[in-house]
């Protein structure tokens, strides 16, 4: 059965040529994190957003799942969508988001022309912290995430110059579903695909924010390296660059789209 995720057309072009598929990090939906970023991409570019189960528009799912079940859930539902699209179709996920552009990557690359992993690695954090924080969630609710996630997400200075996305974001990690939320973090616990990432089999940005601890760039200059891709500093970024840095996130996809991704099709 394949994991019930929404998607949202997050910008749909009249005539459009390409299409990028966005993903969101843990606690967040995917619209109020990758909004701004949409907003500086190129305008002929058709945009759509999943939500985790239990995000966002996404329903609550209580059952075990893998990453590479989110990214099989990921490609089946935007079978539609990547059918109609002319031109290049690119994935670019945000922490567990990223974690599922990996799983694309090494095994769903048919589907997808590129990957950027953004803020995420081939294995993030310990297990043992992915339990606990489920066996915590489940216990006392999302909004025990808000105050640590809120010091973990934001470099300093990104509340302040963008207030209303980082209210959005927050409220995003309050609203979402506990039991949800602890199965994504029981499936990064055991995410760990460091061994395979040689198989990538389509071009790989892997983008850091300079002032990101929870997935720090040694993570994204690993994932560079052994996929064969290009690596990319964020500044002023922590955890979330789509949402604290949208204007430099955007610039580094555009290049990387008309460059590795449109040089793959041609050749």
């Amino acid at each position: 059965m394949t994991i019930p995720i929404a998607l949202t057309q997050l910008r749909r072009p009249e005539r459009h040529v390409g299409l990028l598929v966005v993903g969101p990090s843990l606690g967040t939906a995917v619209t109020p994190l990758w909004a701004a970023c949409v907003s500086h991409l190129p305008g002929d570019l058709a945009v759509v957003g999943w939500d985790l189960p239990g995000h966002g528009a996404s329903v609550a799912y209580d059952h075990p799942f893998t990453v590479q079940d989110l990214a099989r859930a990921v490609v089946d539902t935007t079978a539609g969508v990547r059918a109609e699209a002319s031109g290049p179709v690119l994935y670019a996920g945000v922490s567990l988001g990223g974690a599922v552009g990996l799983a694309l990557a090494i095994d769903g690359a048919d589907a997808f022309d590129g990957a950027v992993i953004v803020a995420s690695g081939a294995k993030i954090g310990e297990a043992s912290g992915w339990y606990e924080r489920a066996d915590l969630v489940r216990r006392a609710g999302t909004p025990v995430m808000v105050e640590g996630s809120a010091r973990r997400w934001f470099a300093p200075g990104a509340v302040e110059r963008d207030p209303t996305t980082a209210a959005a974001l927050l409220a995003s990690l309050q609203d979402a579903d506990s039991v949800s939320y602890a199965r994504c973090c029981e499936a990064l616990a055991a995410f760990d695909v460091r061994a395979d990432l040689h198989r990538a089999r389509v071009p790989v940005l892997a983008l850091a924010g300079e002032h990101d601890e929870a997935a720090p760039p040694s993570l994204s200059e690993l994932v560079a390296s052994a996929t064969g891709g290009t690596f990319g500093l964020v500044p002023g970024a922590a955890h979330l660059p789509p949402a604290e840095q949208p204007a430099t996130t955007a610039r580094e996809i555009t290049d990387f789209l008309r460059g590795r991704v449109a040089d793959r099709r041609v050749s």
